[in-house]
């Protein structure tokens, strides 16, 4: 049971009170008093400002603060991202407040993000086995099976807050990079783990209904697809203000499920999700089959395949071959529009694409799912939208959340430069690699970081938007840039 909904009562006075500026920062403490002891001077306290602080002082521990050392901005960009390893890499084997332990060393993001991250792992690891690190790439996949068999799902990070939730399902990918450093018997190894990640995303599949159920959409025609889902109606603790602020917190039966399930889509906050490009109260993400959770789950279908291939049970083999075939059908079926020559999601509701031009759209090509006639027209439309002097913007609107205009992502240049390079455009692929590397080797010189996100449109600025300001460290930052300068 999380320390926040045993005191939950202190925890939205504290947060209500803004003692500090970041509402992360007092989920992440941990208590150091007996439950009762607190609730005792809570009550009996006035619970103004200076009560509060007073008694925060009494009974709970700060989180650690990542300190980057100022002497690392005195090396060059590659000398700067080894020295980062050691930092970022920790190890937290025991529960304690918020966080939850894991048996081995991994690497946070850095910044306000104290933990260990679903998605960014990955990203992380690719510069890691490009820096000869494999121990570290292994310890993080077995952290991330020990998730799996703990809770039976990845949770989005290493935090109770966290467990009603996921994000894009890259442990596939993550496995499959390790067998690529140690052999197959990571795969087989893996198997079970591969297996129990799947059956959380399909739960549900069974029950037939005309709404989604879960993460599970089924369309009248037999297709089975996902959404990203998020269980709980309720303002996430970690940005607590923001969402019990928005317009429709008070209204909207369902605006805290769309809120967390954009959370689950790593996403957090896009125009991709909202009927309103500009109005976060529109937001819509529960409605949406979504291309890069569908292209994500292919992959896993695939993996599952040649897993049981190596453990010789070909009644499984064909199993996940066919499902994997299925879902290939459907995210050409549902996502492609030739009317804009372009991978869209899909709105359920509506029954047609979603109006948002996305860099989810190179996911189908990262994976090989799109035909090579379609690939070639969406990477027409990448280029002509979404390529800018920086990098790979994420949408074409600049709607003042982070995953919009005028942001590029280091993850989404890895999707985009793989997806252009698996049909061909190999100069389409250096164009996007060189473009943001320059961005970020220009902060890096006038700042001796590397960030979370870049503005990839005016490269004299540093990248914005969204609820928090632009983090250092950055394990995906670091991951991609290597694995692009070791290219």
């Amino acid at each position: 049971m999380s320390w926040i909904n045993e005191l939950y009562e202190i925890f939205q006075a504290v947060q209500e009170s803004e003692i500090f500026e970041d509402q992360k920062f007092f989920a992440d403490c941990t208590p150091i008093s007996d439950f009762k002891d607190i609730r005792k001077d809570f009550s009996e306290s006035s619970k103004t400002k200076k009560d509060l602080k007073i008694l925060f002082a009494k009974h709970f521990q700060s989180p650690e603060a990542i300190v980057v050392n100022d002497d690392l901005e005195k090396v060059n960009i590659l000398q700067h991202i080894d020295n980062l390893w050691s930092i970022l890499a920790v190890k937290n084997t025991k529960d304690k407040g918020s966080l939850i332990g894991v048996p081995s060393t991994y690497v946070k993001p850095g910044g306000r993000f104290r933990e260990y991250y679903y998605w960014d792992s990955f990203f992380t690891m690719l510069g890691l086995k490009v820096a000869g690190k494999e121990k570290l790439v292994e310890s993080m996949v077995n952290n991330f099976s020990f998730l799996i068999k703990k809770f039976g799902f990845i949770p989005n990070g290493t935090r109770t807050y966290f467990l009603s939730r996921s994000q894009p399902p890259f442990y596939a990918l993550m496995v499959d990079l390790l067998a690529q450093m140690k052999g197959d018997k990571i795969l087989i190894a893996n198997c079970e783990h591969l297996e129990l990640e799947y059956q959380f995303w399909m739960k549900g599949k069974n029950l037939i209904s005309d709404e989604p159920i879960e993460r599970v959409i089924q369309f009248k025609d037999g297709e089975i697809g996902n959404r990203y889902f998020d269980n709980e109606n309720k303002p996430r603790p970690e940005s607590y203000l923001e969402d019990t602020s928005l317009p429709g917190a008070k209204t909207d039966d369902q605006l805290f499920i769309n809120i967390r399930a954009a959370c689950e889509s790593g996403w957090d906050f896009s125009s991709r999700w909202l009927r309103d490009s500009h109005d976060l109260n529109s937001i819509y993400t529960a409605r949406i089959l979504p291309i890069d959770l569908n292209c994500l789950l292919y992959y896993l279908e695939s993996l599952l395949a040649k897993c049981y291939q190596l453990k010789g049970n070909q009644d499984l083999v064909e199993k996940y071959k066919q499902l994997a075939e299925n879902r290939k059908f459907l995210i050409n079926k549902y996502c492609w529009s030739e009317a804009l020559q372009m991978y869209m999601d899909y709105d359920f509701d509506k029954k047609e694409s979603t109006p948002s031009i996305s860099m989810a759209a190179m996911f189908p090509l990262f994976f090989n799912i799109a035909s090579k006639d379609n690939a070639q027209k969406v990477l027409t439309n990448i280029e002509k939208y979404l390529l800018k002097d920086g990098g790979l913007i994420t949408t074409t609107i600049n709607s003042g959340q982070q995953w919009d205009a005028p942001n590029a992502w280091a993850p989404l240049q890895y999707i985009g430069y793989i997806a252009a390079k698996n049909y061909g455009q190999h100069d389409f692929a250096q164009k996007i690699k060189n473009n943001w590397m320059k961005n970020v080797e220009r902060v890096f010189d006038n700042t001796g970081k590397l960030m979370e996100k870049y503005n990839a449109i005016d490269t004299t600025t540093k990248a914005g938007g969204g609820e928090y300001p632009n983090q250092d460290g950055f394990g995906w930052t670091n991951g991609v840039y290597l694995f692009f300068a070791n290219e």
